[in-house]
């Protein structure tokens, strides 16, 4: 009986413990780019892209016309810039919820 009640004490309690918990979102700095015209992505005409520690991924929540000519020279099509994001990754998707360029550095 001690048996059974112990098992079903430890059962409840991994029951609790294990509930869901909320993916924390932080910000990050990613590369951001036409991910056609840059990183060698398939699709068709010109959309936005970060990549992520080496991967790319398309941008869902704003789009590559939101932040200036993607043709200029120093435009998604033309340069691969640094953003600071806030979003998550769905399958092959980062999905965005703060996107912000950063300025192009001067080296």
């Amino acid at each position: 009986m001690k048996k059974i009640l112990l098992f079903l004490a430890l059962f409840l309690l991994n029951i609790a413990v294990a509930q869901e918990k909320k993916a924390t979102t932080k910000k990050q700095i990613v590369e951001a780019s036409c991910g056609q015209c840059q990183f060698g992505m398939k699709g068709n005409g010109c959309d936005l892209a970060v990549r992520i520690d080496g991967k790319a991924y398309f941008v869902e929540g704003t789009d590559i016309d939101k932040h200036g000519d993607a043709h200029a020279e120093d435009g998604f099509c033309q340069a691969i810039r640094k953003a600071e994001v806030v979003g998550t990754i769905k399958d092959t998707v980062f999905v965005v919820t703060q996107f912000k360029l950063l300025p192009k550095s001067t080296k």
